[in-house]
């Protein structure tokens, strides 16, 4: 069954952690006045920076506030959610008590009568071989079944450490091959015609990369388009322009809506 909705807004990348307060208080605001605006809202996947079980934001101030911004908004508003590759631990428990309904990846879904496909876009990074073992093993359920059962600070420093080694291994890559490395971490064109062929579709929405941007796009004998979302970071303007925006979806089209304030 597709997800329909007469007009939608689209979100990935968001990253949210107690250390990064001005993203943060951006995404309450963005539940608080902007979400309410539309008919539906898709978050396509790293919604947090990490996610090690649901069991482990119980007695945390910082995700109680997010849980409670995000049951608030699902009175208003229909919320769909897609696993990324930080919090693709996130849980039913967490999900009942937001009122988020879950989504396969990739999924199909129809905004004013036009269909998309929407994937968090991890799976599509293909040239990454790496990353796509990690990826497929991590999602096999006795893997995670095991994961979940350890004590919850083994699971916080597993996932810190694998954060800074994938950070480190970044940020040298970036360094030494540049070029190389942001093909390498970049969707594939096989991978994206694979998905819209199994998916029946020619338009397609993701996050992950971090590369907003709208492309008119062709494989073989496919073509399509593709939008890819903006990941959101108002609390480093050390490293990189402030970054936060939504893909709007509604009887106008589809346009990017920019949600830092000027």
């Amino acid at each position: 069954m597709i997800v329909s909705a007469a007009s939608a807004l689209l979100i990935s990348d968001i990253h949210l952690t107690p250390s990064m307060p001005l993203t943060a208080q951006r995404f309450f605001d963005f539940c608080e006045k902007d979400a309410p605006k539309v008919e539906a809202v898709f978050i396509l996947g790293d919604l947090f920076e990490y996610w090690v079980g649901d069991d482990t934001v119980l007695h945390s101030p910082f995700h109680q506030e997010v849980k409670r911004a995000l049951a608030s908004l699902s009175t208003k508003v229909k919320i769909y959610y897609l696993h990324g590759n930080r919090d693709f631990l996130l849980g039913s428990d967490f999900l009942k008590k937001t009122g988020m309904t879950l989504m396969n990846d990739p999924a199909k879904i129809a905004v004013d009568g036009t269909e998309y496909v929407v994937s968090h876009g991890d799976s599509l990074c293909t040239a990454d071989v790496a990353y796509q073992v990690f990826r497929k093993w991590t999602r096999k359920p006795w893997i995670q079944k095991l994961f979940l059962s350890l004590p919850a600070h083994w699971r916080r420093s597993i996932a810190n450490h694998l954060r800074s080694k994938s950070t480190a291994q970044y940020q040298k890559a970036e360094r030494l091959t540049p070029v190389t490395n942001r093909m390498k971490t970049n969707v594939t064109l096989p991978a994206i015609a694979a998905a819209l062929v199994t998916q029946s579709g020619d338009r397609l929405i993701h996050g992950h990369t971090h590369l907003p941007a709208h492309h008119q796009e062709q494989y073989a004998e496919q073509s399509w388009q593709r939008w890819v979302l903006s990941d959101w970071d108002l609390d480093h303007p050390e490293t990189a322009k402030p970054r936060a925006s939504a893909l709007l979806i509604d009887a106008q089209g589809v346009r990017y809506l920019d949600l830092i304030r000027h």
